[in-house]
């Protein structure tokens, strides 16, 4: 007998809050308290982003039931590649002293992310300046441990219902 797999609204909606909030964040810090970002920032921000919107793209697709599946299934990838950013950003690109050519700078780059929305992700800072600690915990870390906890919620989205039986 065949499981039916269908999307979970309440853990949709988790995931883009959450996303969107981490960006949100992100922005406050940067623009209201002066912690400027660096290319794996960004780059973690533009992932944010690809997260929220594949989550609000499977809760507006719930009712073509295979849409809302594929959108429901960026997530959970886009956060693993998310934590492998965060994670090269804090064993990697933090110990030196540039991170200028590196993947997420000309990924940036040849997206044109930084021109067209500059407050977003215009890369200000050196990578081994901008994983500075919140809270006593680099922000690396801090984004790592959203990502999966993104992951973790990404494929909870993914609620499978036992096929019915109908005894006579």
């Amino acid at each position: 007998m065949p499981i039916s797999l269908r999307v979970d609204a309440r853990a949709l909606v988790a995931v883009a809050v959450m996303a969107f909030g981490a960006v949100a964040l992100a922005l406050l810090l940067q623009h209201g308290f002066g912690y400027e970002p660096c290319p794996w920032c960004t780059l973690q921000r533009l992932i944010y982003l690809l997260i929220g919107l594949a989550a609000a793209l499977a809760l507006l697709l719930r009712g073509a039931r295979r849409f809302a599946l594929a959108a429901a299934a960026l997530v959970p990838l886009a956060a693993i590649a998310g934590a492998i950013s965060a994670w090269h950003q804090h064993t990697v690109s933090a110990r030196s002293d540039s991170c200028a050519l590196t993947f997420a700078d000309r990924l940036m780059s040849a997206l044109w992310l930084p021109e067209l929305w500059p407050a977003m992700f215009e890369a200000r800072a050196r990578c081994d300046e901008a994983n500075l600690p919140w809270l006593g915990v680099p922000f690396s870390l801090w984004s790592l441990a959203m990502f999966v906890a993104l992951a973790v919620l990404g494929l909870r989205a993914f609620r499978s219902r036992p096929p019915t039986l109908f005894l006579k």
